[in-house]
């Protein structure tokens, strides 16, 4: 599984960002909401980035904390590179190549961040994982995950994946580019906003929440 991700990941490397705003419906308020979540005083924070790909995420949260020290992990080497692009001239960032369901980090952090990568794990590495953040976390920490999630029901998820068709069908994007997307579906492992809120609770965060919902685009907000 990891290597299939890492496969479609890295043949779409190159054209992953423009892509993404076609891709998302919501792209603004799924990026700039997570920002307006972040109330530190505390200088150099620590900011780790799961899956974080072309560092696009990383990005929104680095214009409001330029001073901050970033670590980007994920499990294609290829979008990383177009994440060293996008932070050539910039200090305090570190590269990681490997997959975070195995990797052992040697400190802390303030704010851990993911987007759009968590949904790639089955369930049981998704608790795992949401564990494994709680306690890279230092006190007070936050997690926000800007992810998609599964239909509640049959019903709703089938809603979810029509206006979704529907919206990057007339986003401009070329049949190509439209079937490519639909293919790297296919790597899905969705699970429900309602179990991975309880995920997060049992795991022991002790304020969860869903800040934003746009069909199946969400925003998870949870703190140490």
């Amino acid at each position: 599984m990891k290597n299939n991700v890492k496969e479609k990941f890295n043949a779409h490397a190159s054209q992953y960002d423009e892509q993404r705003r076609k891709l998302i419906p919501c792209f603004f308020d799924f990026y700039s909401i997570p920002v307006s979540l972040l109330h530190f005083s505390k200088k150099p924070l620590r900011i780790l980035d799961i899956g974080a790909g072309t560092g696009l995420f990383s990005s929104f949260i680095k214009e409001k904390y330029p001073d901050a020290h970033f670590t980007l992990i994920d499990v294609s080497d290829q979008m990383l590179e177009k994440a060293k692009e996008r932070f050539k001239n910039e200090e305090h960032i570190e590269f990681i190549v490997s997959d975070i369901t195995s990797y052992k980090f040697e400190h802390s952090f303030d704010i851990v961040i993911s987007s759009l990568a968590i949904h790639h794990l089955e369930d049981e590495q998704k608790h795992k994982l949401y564990e494994q953040i709680y306690d890279l976390l230092h006190t007070g920490g936050i997690f926000i995950n800007a992810d998609q999630v599964l239909g509640h029901s049959s019903i709703i998820e089938e809603l979810y994946k029509k206006d979704w068709s529907e919206r990057i069908a007339a986003s401009g994007l070329t049949h190509e580019q439209i079937e490519a997307a639909h293919e790297r579906t296919k790597l899905d492992k969705m699970a429900t906003l309602h179990d991975q809120l309880n995920w997060l609770t049992a795991s022991g965060f002790s304020t969860v929440d869903c800040i934003y919902k746009f069909f199946n685009f969400v925003v998870m907000y949870a703190q140490k």
